[in-house]
């Protein structure tokens, strides 16, 4: 989800936090300007412009994560394809972010922050002109594939920057300000996708993001510090390649398995493929003294409950939103504009769920705070099967804001337990894999939710009323997906005493 990736700000900046000091080339450090002590000296004002270009590229992702919703039914009237068809272009996205984000870190030691930033900014920005340009859904897929090429090291880069630069007693103010940007981009992304889609083009929604590189790219070059490591570990080029590998072949899968049947030995071909690459990554991890992902984390509870709850969670949920665009424009016949309208109160209702979740979780505690409300959550997402083209306006408003509520303390609840017993050493690896895991997650639940309403839908996806019955059969059966990750949740340890904030302890080994 895209509120997601602005709510796990705070956990990559515990990651940067944790991670070795490194050689900064030709850029100062934050402690020291022009011979004034730290207290004399804001850090935040020394580098306004490096905010201003962080938060810039934090409102392009979550902007175009958001925006491209609203548009799939027009997106799929102009590519000739179904809008159930249209899941290729977002999976294929979501997927790059998860295989790619694990090389940002030693991209940033090998080649420096700011060629690298530079890099991120070209490459998103030319994936959005050529999505832009598109004729065909494979040239659509093929493009935002490049963006997510870009996009992928965006956010990972903007947060480690801003950690070696903004001083530590102004770092959390900073972040704010950043986080905000993106919050902004997730609330306004849905109402200005449908807005453009209905007075102008969807061509426009990845076109706007052209000027705003090239803007990112002057701030760049002026406001970016260029740090990077003279003595750097060796690339896991064989651990990378093994799990991208796995990775795409599992997500090719799902796609063959929609419409025909006969496909069902290629599938299974498939399948059997990404499982023996699993298994040689986990073979090769062992033998890997810096893996790009560490399995040994695994050994602590509280990590691999983390990541399979994520898991489970995320498969049942991260296609909802885009199920009900196609619940309200293909099937009510709503216009993009009002559709897209309706997928705000979500982003207020996880926004307004932060000022809530220290005191939830001071009073539950993870066990018992990731169990009920991910009940909660089910239940919530079966509510929809109740909704029909009948349902009054204001109720749909409620019933998505309250549900962004109840999900934006679970995203916050799962983002910060991998850390809770875990040596602070390991919390750069750990924040790695469960951004890999999320996006990952997220791409195999967007393809899970259109799988399931192509399969409802059966023969009639070009009968626009089919699509209401279909909509209220895949959101119950998504409901017990999610219900599903109660059973992880349920192996954590009852929460002990209270504490004031999760204090990482224990090694993995």
């Amino acid at each position: 989800m895209p509120i997601d990736a602005a709510a796990a700000d705070s956990r990559h900046a515990v990651a940067a936090v944790a991670a070795p000091a490194t050689v900064a080339e030709g850029v100062g450090g934050p402690d020291v300007v022009a011979g004034l002590s730290r207290e004399n000296v804001s850090t935040r004002e020394r580098y306004r412009g490096l905010l201003w270009l962080v938060s810039a590229a934090f409102f392009m992702q979550s902007l175009d994560s958001t925006i491209v919703n609203t548009a799939v039914p027009a997106m799929a009237d102009a590519l000739q394809v179904t809008p159930l068809g249209m899941r290729t272009a977002l999976t294929s996205y979501v997927l790059t972010l998860a295989v790619l984000i694990p090389a940002s870190p030693w991209l940033c030691d090998r080649f420096g922050t700011r060629r690298v930033f530079a890099a991120a900014i070209s490459i998103f920005s030319l994936g959005s002109l050529l999505c832009g340009v598109s004729q065909t859904l494979p040239e659509l897929v093929a493009a935002r594939i490049l963006q997510g090429v870009g996009g992928a090291a965006l956010m990972p880069v903007g947060r480690y920057v801003l950690v070696r630069s903004i001083a530590r007693h102004e770092f959390v103010q900073a972040m704010s300000t950043v986080a905000t940007f993106g919050l902004l981009g997730s609330v306004l992304g849905p109402l200005l996708g449908g807005a453009l889609v209905e007075f102008t083009s969807w061509r426009l929604i990845f076109l706007i993001n052209v000027p705003v590189g090239i803007a990112g790219l002057w701030l760049n070059r002026g406001n970016m510090p260029d740090y990077r490591l003279d003595n750097i570990s060796r690339f896991d080029l064989a651990g990378f390649l093994l799990f991208a590998l796995a990775s795409a072949l599992l997500l090719t899968a799902s796609e063959q398995a929609s419409g025909d049947h006969q496909r069902w030995g290629l599938i299974a071909l498939t399948c059997l493929l990404a499982i023996i690459m699993g298994l040689l990554y986990v073979w090769h991890s062992r033998r890997t003294r810096f893996p790009v992902a560490d399995l040994t984390l695994l050994r602590v509870r509280s990590v691999w409950v983390a990541l399979a709850g994520n898991l489970f969670t995320r498969l049942g949920i991260s296609g909802m939103f885009l199920l009900l665009v196609l619940f309200l424009q293909v099937g009510c016949g709503w216009s993009p504009l009002m559709a897209g309208l309706m997928m705000v109160p979500q982003a207020l209702g996880s926004i307004s769920a932060k000022w809530a979740i220290n005191r939830v979780l001071n009073a539950l505690g993870y066990r018992r705070l990731l169990i009920s409300n991910t009940v909660i959550v089910a239940l919530l997402l079966a509510s929809f099967a109740f909704m029909s083209s009948t349902t009054p306006i204001w109720l749909i408003a409620s019933m998505v804001f309250v549900y962004g509520g109840f999900m934006g303390l679970q995203y916050t609840a799962m983002n910060t337990l991998i850390y809770n017993d875990l040596d602070i050493r390991f919390a750069s690896m750990a924040s790695s894999m469960a951004s890999t895991a999320q996006y990952l997650s997220m791409s195999f639940g967007i393809a899970l939710a259109s799988l399931l309403m192509e399969m409802f839908l059966g023969r009639k996806v070009h009968v626009a009323n089919a699509y209401i019955g279909a909509f209220h059969a895949t959101v119950l059966a998504l409901a017990l997906v999610t219900l599903a990750a109660t059973m992880v949740f349920v192996r954590l340890r009852p929460d002990g005493p209270k504490k004031k904030s999760p204090v990482p302890m224990h090694h993995p080994a």
